[in-house]
């Protein structure tokens, strides 16, 4: 699995902007997409969207694709990794950072929950055998620090080997019928 780690701070304040987060998810659902596909998905002005994708570029968040049509002049964007690693302490040492990596992570939980509420509130408009494969858990639990970092390390083994399942079936072109689907889990302290 591709994935690439943010440790500038000018980075992680480019991505930490609401229309570059969902430009960022239709893109990595697109695969590849132009500005005015994109613009189209995330129902904004071509011209908003092709200067949010010039950041999301220079910071390497996304990169220019190969034409995809018979028209050179279109300019063809795909994400430059599947994921985007950004953890606290690469930014924790000072308050630029810290700030930084709150105000990115509060946009991208946001837009998290805003696709949870989203197909909570659509549920019932697909097949019944989709709506009852979806799934949602929580627990509270009391762990160790190194416990919490053993259940961080396995939930990303899980999600790696479920990532590169669904890569392979969908180059095998197995006829099988796909959607796509989004994992979200956190595992964090809290004081009650």
């Amino acid at each position: 699995m591709s994935s690439k780690k943010v440790t500038d701070v000018r980075a992680l304040k480019a991505y930490a902007h609401p229309l570059r987060i969902r430009l960022d998810r239709a893109l990595i659902t697109a695969q590849t997409a132009t500005a005015t596909q994109l613009a189209e998905m995330v129902d904004e002005p071509v011209s908003l969207v092709s200067y949010h994708l010039r950041k999301l570029a220079e910071h390497g968040y996304i990169e220019e694709a190969p034409p995809q049509g018979s028209d050179g002049r279109e300019r063809w964007w795909r994400p430059a990794a599947e994921v985007f690693d950004m953890h606290w302490k690469d930014f924790s040492d000072y308050p630029e950072g810290v700030a930084a990596y709150v105000g990115a992570g509060q946009q991208v939980i946001q837009a998290r929950m805003q696709s949870l509420l989203s197909y909570v509130g659509q549920q019932a408009a697909w097949p019944q055998e989709w709506a009852t494969s979806a799934f949602g858990s929580g627990r509270l639990l009391k762990l160790t620090r190194e416990e919490l970092q053993e259940m961080a390390e396995e939930a990303a083994a899980f999600c790696d080997r479920w990532a590169a399942r669904s890569r392979a079936a969908e180059e095998s072109a197995d006829g099988q019928s796909r959607e796509h689907v989004e994992l979200q889990m956190y595992g964090y302290p809290f004081k009650p």
